[in-house]
This record gives structure tokens, C-alpha cells and sequence, in this order.
């Protein structure tokens, strides 16, 4: 356990992604780790260019456990030993534990995610729209289907299971009062970028759902919120995924 120092030596803990220097985790690590007074842990920024570096990343000595983020939480996956049940399922990973020489992978998003929309959740909302087809989204699609609400999601390009954006009209907005941003558009600095969708047809009857944290309002949640809707940023989901992860790097 961390709280049980037995040496001089850290325990290193991160976030592993690309272009995060905008991140949240390493400040809310810092702040758990002081008002906590863990004195032997450190959680450090692993910014690295392509998915191949993580080789480096896993030599360093000490290190616990990492949060994982774009553009590498499919990527990730076969660096590693293991999954959990839950992100075999997902087919990505934003948890890495470190465990009896073993990189075993888990998903925490759909926790964070589930739990911080439950309490919006009225009886009308039962169909949700989930733009973009990345590893957030694959979480994101998980705990919709233990929520029991029906999705619908949306790509650049059409398939068998993905609707294009320049399909989405008055019907499906309609039909879909939930709507979830999954993908990194609108995310600092690019703060006027924002999926394209009839924001026009969006009501009071819909709650808008951006997985960005940074800015607190993105221009796809201002868009919503003018038109009466229900908006609500990844904070707390974040919030919610870190101390889960916190918990499977302490279970041992």
C-alpha cells in the first residue's frame, strides 16, 4: 500500500497519452496526494509521441500504475499482459496496474461516466446519441447498455452499426435526448471547435454530455445550453475514473 511507507523510494503513478499538457490528472494527484499526506507516491505527465514509446514508459522503475487517455486506449492494449473482464469486453483501457510483474489493464470510464449521469436521468430519456467512435466511446456504449438506455452511434463514416453526422436530423435529435460528445472536438485551446449537429432541433427535454473537461463549457454544451438543455462536462466523471483507479493500484 502507498499509505505504508517503507522506504525513501516513490511510487510512480501517470498518465499516459499525447499532447496532455492540458491535463487534469497530474494536479488532482498532486492534491489527493497532500491532503492525504502520501509523502512516498508521485504521478507524472508521460506525453509521448507514438504508442511504440510506452516501451520506455514501462521501464521505469517504481511505477505502480497509469491512467490512459487519447489516442492510445485501443492502442495500448497489446503492450499488455492482461484485461480486466469489463475492458476485454470494451476493447480499451484507461487503467494500467502494475501486479506481480504483470501490466493488466482495466476501464474505469464506464464507472465515472454511468455514475455521474445517473442522477440527470429522467424517465424520457431513454434513447442516447453517442458522437464518435474512439475508446471513450466504446466506455461510454457499455454503460448506456447497463443504464438500459438505447444508443445510436455516430461516425465520420457510415456502416452496418454507425449512423454519419449528415444523417442526423429533427428526428433523430428528437428521438434522442441524450447526446454525448466522445470525441475530442472543442477541447483546449481549440475551444470554437464543436461536432456538427442540428443544435437547433435540441430542447429542454435533452441532456448534453461532453466527456471535455477543459474548457468547463465547450462550445457544443453553450449550443445545447441555449436551446434549454441539460448540460454537463467530464469533470466529475474524471473525478469519479481517477479514484477508481486509485482503488485497483491499492488493491494488493
Amino acid at each position: 500500500m502507498v499509505e505504508q511507507e517503507k522506504n525513501s523510494d516513490k511510487y510512480i503513478y501517470g498518465l499516459l497519452g499525447k499532447n496532455i499538457s492540458y491535463s487534469f490528472s497530474k494536479q488532482y494527484f498532486a492534491n489527493k496526494f497532500k491532503a492525504e499526506n502520501i509523502s512516498n507516491a508521485a504521478y507524472i505527465n508521460f506525453d509521448i509521441p507514438t504508442i511504440n514509446d510506452v516501451r520506455n514508459v514501462f521501464t521505469k522503475r517504481d511505477l505502480v500504475g497509469l491512467n490512459i487517455t487519447i489516442p492510445y486506449k485501443e492502442q495500448i492494449i497489446p503492450f499488455l499482459d492482461d484485461l480486466s473482464p469489463s475492458a476485454k469486453e470494451i476493447v480499451a483501457v484507461n487503467t494500467v496496474v502494475f501486479q506481480e510483474g504483470k501490466k493488466i489493464g482495466h476501464n474505469t470510464d464506464v464507472i465515472g461516466f454511468r455514475d455521474s449521469l445517473k442522477p440527470l436521468l429522467k424517465n424520457h430519456h431513454k434513447k442516447a446519441l453517442v458522437l464518435g467512435t474512439g475508446g471513450a466511446s466504446k466506455a461510454i456504449s457499455y454503460a448506456l447498455n447497463q443504464l438500459d438506455i438505447d444508443q445510436t452511434i455516430v461516425s465520420r463514416k457510415i456502416n452496418d452499426s454507425h449512423i454519419s453526422y449528415s444523417q442526423i436530423d429533427e428526428d433523430i435529435i428528437s428521438t434522442h435526448t441524450i447526446i454525448i460528445n466522445c470525441t475530442p472536438l472543442g477541447t483546449y485551446p481549440e475551444i470554437h471547435q464543436k461536432p456538427i449537429v442540428p443544435y437547433q432541433y435540441i430542447t429542454q427535454n435533452h441532456i448534453l454530455y461532453d466527456l471535455i473537461y477543459n474548457p468547463k463549457e465547450t462550445a457544443f454544451l453553450r449550443l445545447g445550453k441555449e436551446q434549454g438543455a441539460t448540460v454537463k462536462n467530464g469533470l466529475e466523471m474524471l473525478e469519479i475514473q481517477a479514484e477508481e483507479s486509485w482503488k485497483i493500484w491499492n488493491m494488493r
